[in-house]
């Protein structure tokens, strides 16, 4: 199931104090970046964020998955 566009746009709205959030299609799922930089994607209507060393130590207890 592809993700709404109301949720891609209720999740931007959810980051927007983050930084400039920008929802872009790829692959047919949305790919979402803060201030010009990838940080992960929109799929099935769920948000996943890109792990890197600085997110795994931010949040360390939080679920991973695929997307």
């Amino acid at each position: 199931m592809a993700s709404s566009k109301e949720f891609v746009e209720y999740a931007a709205e959810q980051l927007r104090l983050t930084g400039t959030i920008r929802c872009r299609r790829m692959f047919g799922e949305y790919g979402w970046y803060c201030d010009g930089k990838f940080m992960g994607v929109i799929c099935d209507n769920q948000l996943f964020v890109k792990i890197t060393p600085e997110t795994e130590r931010a949040f360390p207890d939080v679920p991973k998955a695929p997307p």
